[in-house]
């Protein structure tokens, strides 16, 4: 599995702060409390990363990942009802331009975290 453990310590620090943030907040502030957890277990976390997208060897387009750890796994945050297949879309593209393999997509909406593994 790849990441097995770095992903673990994640998907523990993102129920941390829904235990503690509960459901119902906006994006931003889970976004800013799981940079402030990850961190503060001494990870490097990228916030609000740019990847460029190219064709050709030209710059098309840009997408922002929401947090990028250990330069290895990107996570994306959501506070939505329900996460759609659309939102999984978002997280492989993220992978496909990036040199990460492995995504987190985290729902922190419902009563309990909701989260899923993405590789390509």
């Amino acid at each position: 599995m790849i990441h097995k453990e770095l992903g673990y310590q994640i998907v523990g620090c993102c129920m941390e702060v829904h235990s503690h943030l509960g459901p119902g907040l906006l994006e931003q502030c889970y976004h800013n409390a799981l940079y402030f957890e990850l961190t503060a277990q001494g990870l490097q976390v990228a916030y609000n990363r740019q990847y460029d997208v190219l064709y050709k060897g030209q710059q098309v387009g840009e997408y922002f990942a929401d947090l990028v750890v250990e330069n290895n796994v990107i996570i994306e945050l959501k506070s939505v009802k329900a996460l759609a297949s659309v939102h999984a879309a978002q997280v492989l593209n993220y992978l496909h331009i990036s040199d990460c393999r492995l995504g987190l997509l985290v729902n922190f909406q419902g009563s309990s975290l909701e989260w899923q593994r993405l590789v390509v």
